[in-house]
């Protein structure tokens, strides 16, 4: 059976869930070998999760010398690992960087590519929303080595308790991909929820806040959501632009959606249209969400989410 990479998405070892979910999809597909971009420490600290949760061998790239750059270095270590191996697949985190990685790797290596799958099954064979969340399709590489970046939230990860073996891989990077590279950036401030990319449930407020999004964090804290917003509550400087959801924001595909106070505009429906289950809470009866929705309320939400919230915290209490 033949090796399925799976690129880990970590921070300082720390492995991401949608690593682990690539995991379970890569079980479906072949032999699941983890790809560790990062210190020999760091590579220590996430071993032991990534075997849990299913890699049969871990290849290690020390990133002492590529520290820092953007992603053309992982795409090269890739590129690398992909001639030596000869896998079934390449599975990704679809994000900003991960996409722009497989990008690049399918350039090198002549291979298809296949982004933002909610499903991937055996052949493998994706499914994805498409063309502003209006379709639903089934797709496969015809060409090369499958690379495929899978959306968060698209499977559930598996704990096998496994003992998978480390390997170091020694990538060459070229100096040409090594021209852009990360100067300064800004710390996030840690708000204790979780990622809105990455979170199972994602509470999200638009133009009938009114600005006022404090019933929606509160609602969020008691869910242990991520907070999300509308193009309309950006726009009008209530909320910053990384927490907006749509066809010019974010793409989110979480268990469950609550969308307060948001018409559902089209723009909007792109970014959130293959969540699980998706409630609404609207004013307007005619609102064009109610029409994507598996569960809505009409009534205000300035009264109706504290009054979930008060009830949520009382049984979790």
């Amino acid at each position: 059976m033949s090796e399925v990479l799976v690129l880990v998405d970590h921070v300082d070892g720390e492995v991401k869930k949608p690593t682990l979910e690539l995991l379970a999809i890569a079980k479906r597909l072949g032999e699941p070998s983890a790809v560790f971009i990062g210190g020999a420490e760091e590579a220590a600290a996430a071993g032991a999760r990534l075997t849990a949760f299913g890699a049969e061998k871990i290849y290690v790239v020390d990133d002492a010398e590529i520290r820092g750059y953007l992603v053309a270095p992982k795409a090269e270590a890739l590129q690398q690992l992909v001639e030596k191996t000869s896998p079934a697949a390449v599975l990704i985190v679809s994000g900003f960087e991960g996409k722009e990685i497989a990008g690049r790797l399918a350039i090198k290596i002549g291979s298809g590519l296949i982004t933002d799958a909610v499903d991937v099954q055996e052949g493998p064979v994706t499914t994805q929303s498409v063309f502003a969340g209006n379709f639903t399709v089934t797709a496969k590489v015809t060409k090369g080595t499958p690379i495929i970046t899978v959306k968060p939230n698209s499977a559930t990860p598996e704990e096998s308790g496994g003992a998978g073996t480390v390997e170091e891989f020694s990538a060459t990077i070229s100096e040409g991909a090594k021209t852009a590279q990360i100067v300064a950036s800004q710390p996030r401030q840690a708000s204790g929820r979780p990622e809105l990319n990455e979170a199972a449930i994602v509470v999200s407020g638009g133009r009938g806040t009114g600005g006022n999004f404090e019933p929606i964090e509160g609602l969020a804290d008691a869910l242990g959501a991520a907070v999300g917003a509308s193009r309309a509550a950006v726009d009008s400087g209530w909320i910053p632009h990384n927490f907006q959801i749509g066809q010019t924001g974010k793409t989110v595909s979480p268990q469950l959606y609550i969308a307060n106070g948001i018409s559902g505009a089209i723009q909007h429906r792109a970014g959130m249209q293959t969540s699980k289950t998706i409630v609404a809470v609207n004013k307007d009866e005619e609102a064009p969400i109610f029409e994507l929705v598996d569960f809505g309320v009409v009534g205000d939400l300035h009264t109706v989410l504290p009054a979930a919230t008060e009830q949520i915290n009382k049984r979790k209490g």
